[in-house]
């Protein structure tokens, strides 16, 4: 799905282009350096998350999930640099004008590429954000929101050049304006990415209700009293679980090793087979302390 983004913005890429550029559409070049940006990201996703489907090596033991974080922290900056370019190339122009400046209203043929964009970036959102839910990747749901921002920017492109067009050349600072609006969009989406991807780098606990979640599962299996030390994280698009349980301390260290492998089974029923699980089992403290049985 990733390879149909990416064949959707090889296209709108050099459309855009052209379009901008015969139309005379500094909006429309602007959103063509956006879909430029699209291209590229499709790139980085179809390497990284190659590369963090890899099983567990000698020198990655809780596998290569982290590389999916990385493509994704990847193309939050490219969003990032990409809508302050397109403000900065706004705000040029619309200060050209105010000095007393003219820009030319944009040709028809600027309209219909930003509306074939719009249509053709929906349309890629869809497919790859369903993809990406269902084989569970973060990185190829980010590059999905990243369709979206492009069409985001078309139907504001569309507007401005619109608006330029059917009011006449002293509405066309329309066209400029348009790009400045459609660079927040753009800049939101952004710091969406890189917040999410830089809380999975600095090892950020999962959400409370997903870690009572875990809590729920280990204290329903028999024998287990209390859980605790419970520590949780994200790596790629699995997660990892450490926590200590405590069972009687009189049962044989056969009986604990099939309860521990109990709640490690249900726990990658709930959370997916690529989870990752450290148990420490502990014997209950009597008294406030741990005692060997039959003392």
């Amino acid at each position: 799905m990733t390879l149909a983004g990416s064949a959707v913005n090889a296209g709108l890429v050099t459309f855009k282009f052209v379009a901008g550029t015969v139309g005379g559409s500094a909006a429309m070049i602007a959103d063509a350096v956006h879909s430029l940006s699209d291209f590229l990201t499709d790139i980085v996703v179809l390497a990284f998350v190659h590369i963090s489907g890899k099983p567990e090596d000698d020198g990655h033991d809780y596998g290569h999930g982290k590389y999916e974080t990385l493509a994704t922290s990847i193309i939050g900056l490219a969003l990032c640099a990409v809508g302050l370019f397109i403000f900065y190339n706004g705000a040029v122009e619309i200060a050209a004008v105010m000095g007393g400046g003219t820009i030319e209203a944009p040709g028809a043929i600027a309209l219909i590429a930003a509306l074939v964009s719009i249509a053709m970036k929906e349309w890629a959102y869809r497919f790859t954000l369903k993809t990406g839910q269902r084989v569970g990747s973060q990185a190829v749901i980010a590059n999905a929101w990243h369709h979206r921002s492009d069409a985001f920017s078309s139907i504001g492109t569309a507007a401005g050049i619109g608006g330029a067009i059917l009011l006449g050349s002293h509405w066309a600072i329309l066209d400029p304006v348009a790009a400045i609006v459609v660079s927040f969009f753009i800049v939101r989406t952004a710091v969406t990415l890189l917040r999410h991807s830089g809380d999975e780098l600095l090892e950020k606990s999962l959400p409370d209700d997903i870690e009572r979640e875990i809590e729920r599962i280990a204290a329903a299996e028999p024998q287990v009293s209390e859980v605790h030390h419970l520590r949780t994280r994200r790596i790629g698009s699995n997660i990892a679980i450490e926590m200590h349980v405590r069972m009687p301390g009189n049962i044989t260290l056969y009986e604990s090793h099939c309860h521990a492998t109990n709640i490690e089974q249900s726990l990658r029923r709930q959370f997916g087979q690529g989870t990752h699980i450290g148990l420490h089992v502990e014997p209950v403290k009597i008294g406030g302390r741990y005692q060997e049985p039959g003392t």
